[in-house]
């Protein structure tokens, strides 16, 4: 009988029991220790950023982001209607501002023509920011996701926020590990171009601490104010006196073990990943109208998640049953967030591509161990369909 083939799974092959079993041993595994430091540092030095704030998880970073960059209540930020929900909550409803929908471009990222038709010609610049003509409200940040380890476009966006005096927040949650190759920007990572950055290390990413995330910025003095948030805001470790609102938003020394196990692995991660990637697309990219979705011109991506572009006319959801039924996980893209909870009441625009990638894609089996032998088994499957 056919083995399962999970969609995207953790990959422990390296030092992680090592390293905890060393944290056991030492009796650190709460959230002191000097792993989650180490852990801190080795993310900094890979994507060459000065500090880097460890949190408990990759929407804790976000949230931190938003708090260190000042968004207020009743401010509103441009932020993804294609993307997870937990992108969109912590920059928005948990500091009570306001999301602005856009649209993706083919990339699955935010499509920066759609954000800045909306800037100059739905918005006011004054000396003191950007207002949104309808609502009246300040514009005060701009947020793009890094869609499935592609890049979003970034010199587009840097420009954009230049221009109209925007916070540019980049959620890298999926793409630890891609980066420019070329322009202007070359040998810039994913999370580091912006004002702030956030990583996420959940069981299905590229590399995982169980949960857990990170937060950079190019402001040293917002990366301290997301590490003393992250605290509890505590000022005093004996009176446990503390001089804002925190939260505890702390990894873990276990985490940080794992973590710093699988950052030894990542490049190893990546150059598999790309492997198998190559696999589908020369075996599915054209054929029978199916398309594999490519990455940027330009950038070493990290190839996180394989995009399956159905043709038109074919069932998304009848494909994900019919490939369960063959014990090969698949998954959709995310429900569109404009149309869910309470975000109906919010503007959107140009959301014409992320609707037909809604319908038209299926992602396939990633994980950094799957094998050759069981992407042949997908690839077959896919062209019975």
């Amino acid at each position: 009988m056919a083995n399962f083939i999970p969609l995207s799974i953790p990959n422990f092959c390296g030092n992680e029991k090592k390293y905890v079993d060393d944290a056991l041993e030492g009796a650190w595994v709460s959230t002191s220790g000097a792993k989650v430091g180490d852990m801190e540092k080795a993310v900094a030095d890979y994507v060459h950023m000065p500090r880097a704030v460890a949190a408990n998880s990759g929407t804790s970073a976000l949230h931190l982001s938003a708090m260190a960059a000042g968004i207020r209540r009743g401010d509103e930020v441009l932020v993804p209607a294609l993307t997870f929900i937990a992108a969109v909550n912590p920059v928005t409803r948990y500091i009570g501002a306001e999301p602005v929908f856009i649209g993706c471009d083919d990339s699955l990222c935010m499509d920066p023509a759609a954000a800045e038709d909306f800037c100059a010609n739905h918005c006011t610049l004054r000396a003191d920011g950007l207002y949104n003509n309808k609502t009246g409200a300040r514009v005060a940040a701009i947020m793009v996701v890094h869609v499935f380890g592609n890049m979003a476009d970034m010199p587009a966006f840097r420009r954009i926020a230049a221009k109209y005096h925007l916070v540019l927040m980049e959620d890298a949650t999926e793409a630890l590990g891609t980066y420019y190759t070329e322009g202007e920007l070359a040998g810039k990572f994913a999370g580091t171009m912006g004002d702030t950055g956030a990583y996420s290390f959940n069981g299905n990413k590229i590399i995982t601490t169980g949960a857990g995330g990170m937060m950079v910025s190019n402001h040293a003095d917002w990366a301290e104010r997301a590490k003393h948030l992250s605290t509890q805001a505590k000022i005093d470790e004996v009176q446990f006196t503390h001089d804002m609102v925190g939260y505890n938003y702390r990894m873990t020394n276990v985490q940080a073990c794992l973590g710093l196990a699988q950052m030894e692995l990542l490049e190893g991660f990546i150059a598999h990943k790309k492997e198998r990637y190559e696999q589908y697309k020369a075996a599915l990219d054209g054929v029978k109208g199916f398309k594999i979705l490519p990455f940027r011109e330009g950038i070493r991506p990290n190839y996180w998640f394989y995009s399956l572009i159905l043709p038109d006319g074919m069932s998304r959801d009848g494909v994900i049953h019919r490939l369960s039924e063959q014990k090969i996980q698949t998954r959709p893209v995310w429900a569109l967030i404009n149309e869910q909870c309470d975000y109906g009441r919010n503007e959107a625009y140009a959301l014409e591509k992320a609707r037909y990638y809604r319908d038209h894609i299926v992602n396939l089996p990633c994980s950094t161990n799957l094998t050759a032998e069981d992407c042949t088994r997908v690839i077959e499957a896919v062209l019975a369909l």
